[in-house]
C-alpha cells in the first residue's frame, strides 16, 4: 500500500433505484441517521471499501441501508463539485437500477429509515442529490 503526503479525495457511491408507473416515477430514498444532514433524505450510498469495485460497493451500501438486494446496477455519472460534501472533498459515482415494482425496504446501518417517494413529491434532499435526480430524469421531468 502506498502512503502519500498530499491530500486525496474520498470516493463514494450513490444509488438511484426507481420504478416507472403509468404517469409517475418513484425513487428509493433513505433518511440520514447521522451528520452531515441528519434527518434529511438522500440517495442510498456511502464510502467504498478498498477491496471492492464501485458497483459492488453501491450494491453493498444499498443492501446495508435499505435491505434491498440487487445483482447489478448501471453506472450513470460521477459528481465532483468541490463543496458537495461539507466534511471533505468527496467524489461520488452514481449507479442506477430500474425495478418492475416497489420492493419492501427498511432503514438500517446509518439510515434511520428507507422509503419510496414520487419524483413529483420529493422531500428536501441532502448533498447534491436533488441535482443528481434532476440530471438522471431530465428527459422525463
Amino acid at each position: 500500500m502506498y502512503t502519500y503526503t498530499y491530500p486525496r479525495a474520498a470516493l463514494t457511491v450513490d444509488a438511484i433505484v426507481f420504478v416507472k408507473k403509468q404517469n409517475s416515477v418513484s425513487v428509493l430514498l433513505i433518511e440520514r441517521g447521522r451528520e452531515p444532514f441528519k434527518n434529511k433524505w438522500a440517495l442510498p450510498g456511502g464510502f467504498i471499501d478498498m477491496d471492492e469495485t464501485l458497483e459492488a460497493s453501491c450494491i453493498r451500501e444499498l443492501k446495508e441501508e435499505t435491505g434491498l438486494e440487487l445483482d447489478a446496477m448501471e453506472q450513470f455519472r460521477a459528481y465532483d463539485a468541490i463543496n458537495r460534501d461539507p466534511r471533505h472533498r468527496t467524489i461520488s459515482v452514481v449507479f442506477a437500477a430500474q425495478l418492475n415494482k416497489e420492493q419492501a425496504v427498511v432503514g438500517s446501518d446509518d439510515a434511520a429509515q428507507a422509503r419510496w417517494f414520487s419524483m413529483n413529491e420529493l422531500p428536501e434532499l441532502a448533498f447534491d442529490h436533488a441535482q443528481i435526480l434532476a440530471d438522471y430524469f431530465a428527459p422525463e421531468f
